[in-house]
C-alpha cells in the first residue's frame, strides 16, 4: 500500500489552520478517489515548539500579568490534534534545518521544546511527496515570536512585567502596530513612565493612510509618550547600573540610557532551511500565482507570512486556507476531484491598532473605523478568545 506523505511545516496560525483542512477534508476526498490504486495519505506536522502562541496579545502580555494571563496566550499544539488516528497524523516537534529537493527530504534539529515534549523524539530526516510551507517570520526579540522553546517568550515577558513597576524610563523601537500598542498599553497602566517611541520612518503605521498614523500619535501623545521619526535603534547593550544603553542612528550617534528597551521593530521570513533558488530577493518563498499559491516548484505550497505573496495581515493567511487546500487536491488528484477555488487577495487597507485598553485607531477593508470599533474587536481582549480555536481549527470544520 503505497503512502503519501504531506508535511506541513510550521504550526502558528497559517500551519494549523491548513493542517486541520487538509485533515479534514482535503486527505478523506483524496482517499476515496484513490481507493483503486490503495493510496493511503500521512499528514506530518512539524513545528519547532511545543505550544502556540498568540503573538497578537504580546503588547498586553508583557505589560501586567494581572490583565491576561499567560496560560490563555500559549496552548499545546497536540491538544487540537487528539482526534486524528496515528495512521493520518503526526506531530514532530523540531525545527527544519535543511532540505534536500533532490530527495524530497527535510533534515530535523532538536530545539529545547524537543527535549520538554512528552512525544518521542524527533527523527533526524523526515521525506515527503507533498510539501507546505508555513513557517511564517521571527522577529529579534523573543516577546514577539518562539525561538525554539516557549518557555524562553515566556521569560521574557515576565521579565517585562517585573521590570515595567520600577522602571522610569522606557525605550520602544518600532513604528509599526506592535511598537504602538506597546508604547500605548504601558502609557496607560504606568503613567508615571518616562516613555518614547522611535518609529524609524517619518510617521507611524505606514501601512494605513497618514491620516491614520497621525490620529494614533496624538493618542499616544495624549498617554504622555514621546513620539521621535526618522530615528532607529542600533544596537542595545546592558548597562553596568541594570539598564541598557541604546545606540541610535541619528547624526550624532546619541545613546540613551533607559531602565526598560524593547525591540518591536520589524521581522525576517523563517526560510534558512530552503534552496535559494525557491527564495525572493528578501528571502520570501517564491508563490508562481496568487490564485493557486503553488510554491517555487510543482508539490510545494506557501501560505502566511514566509510566502511571497502575503502582504503580513491576518487575511492572508485565513482568507487562503481553503484556496490552498483546493489546490492541493486538485494537484494530488490530477483534476479528479474538487474543483478549483481561487484565492482573491483583499488588497484593501486592513488594520486595527489599539492605543491602550480603551480603544485606537484602524481600517477595515478601506472604511477609517472609529475607536470603538477597535476596542470592541482588538482593544478589548487582543482576541484572546480565538486561540483555543486557532489550535483546534474550529474555522475549518466546515469545507
Amino acid at each position: 500500500m503505497a503512502v503519501h506523505n504531506i508535511v506541513v511545516i510550521g504550526a502558528s496560525y497559517a500551519g494549523l489552520g491548513t493542517a486541520h483542512y487538509l485533515l479534514r477534508h482535503t486527505i478523506p476526498a483524496l482517499e476515496k478517489a484513490t481507493e483503486s490504486d490503495s493510496t493511503t495519505y500521512k499528514l506530518t506536522l512539524i513545528s519547532a515548539t511545543t505550544h502556540f502562541y498568540h503573538k497578537v496579545g504580546a503588547p498586553r502580555f508583557l505589560v501586567s500579568p494581572d490583565l491576561i494571563p499567560l496560560s490563555k496566550a500559549f496552548l499545546p499544539i497536540a491538544n487540537g490534534f487528539q482526534s486524528y488516528p496515528a495512521s493520518t497524523f503526526n506531530l514532530i516537534i523540531g525545527e527544519a534545518h535543511s532540505l534536500n529537493p533532490t530527495t524530497q527530504t527535510i533534515a530535523i534539529r532538536k530545539t529545547y521544546d524537543s527535549f520538554s515534549s512528552s512525544s518521542s523524539p524527533p527523527p533526524s530526516t523526515v521525506a515527503y511527496n507533498t510539501l507546505i510551507l508555513a513557517t511564517g517570520a521571527s522577529s529579534d526579540s523573543p516577546l514577539w515570536s518562539i525561538p525554539g522553546s516557549h518557555d524562553r517568550t515566556i521569560s521574557a515577558l515576565k521579565s517585562t512585567q517585573s521590570a515595567l513597576p520600577t522602571a522610569k524610563t522606557v525605550l520602544v523601537a518600532g513604528g509599526g502596530p506592535a511598537g504602538v500598542e506597546t508604547a500605548g498599553e504601558i502609557a496607560s497602566l504606568f503613567p508615571e513612565i518616562d516613555i518614547t517611541l522611535l518609529s524609524g520612518a517619518d510617521r507611524l503605521l505606514t501601512r494605513l493612510r497618514p491620516a491614520i498614523g497621525a490620529a494614533a500619535e496624538s493618542q499616544l501623545q495624549a498617554l504622555g509618550v514621546t513620539v521621535v521619526h526618522g530615528v532607529r535603534a542600533i544596537r542595545a547593550t546592558s548597562d553596568v547600573s541594570g539598564g541598557t544603553e541604546v545606540v541610535l542612528d541619528n547624526d550624532d550617534g546619541d545613546v540613551k540610557v533607559v531602565d526598560l528597551y524593547i525591540d518591536a521593530t520589524g521581522i525576517r521570513p523563517n526560510t534558512a532551511f530552503l534552496p535559494k533558488s525557491w527564495l525572493t530577493e528578501k528571502n520570501y518563498v517564491i508563490t508562481r500565482d496568487t490564485t493557486s499559491l503553488r510554491g517555487p516548484v510543482d508539490g510545494v505550497y506557501a501560505i502566511g507570512d514566509v510566502a511571497g505573496y502575503s502582504l503580513g495581515g491576518a487575511l492572508d493567511i485565513v482568507d487562503a486556507v481553503r484556496p490552498l487546500c483546493a489546490t492541493v487536491l486538485q494537484d494530488l488528484s490530477k483534476g479528479k476531484v474538487g474543483k478549483a477555488l481561487p484565492f482573491k487577495q483583499s488588497v484593501t487597507e486592513t488594520q486595527l491598532v489599539p492605543v491602550g485598553p480603551k480603544g485606537g485607531v484602524g481600517s477595515l477593508f478601506g472604511w477609517r473605523v472609529p475607536s470603538l470599533v477597535v476596542w470592541g474587536i482588538k482593544s478589548r481582549d487582543y482576541m484572546v478568545g480565538m486561540v483555543p480555536g486557532v489550535v483546534g481549527g474550529d474555522k475549518f470544520v466546515k469545507a
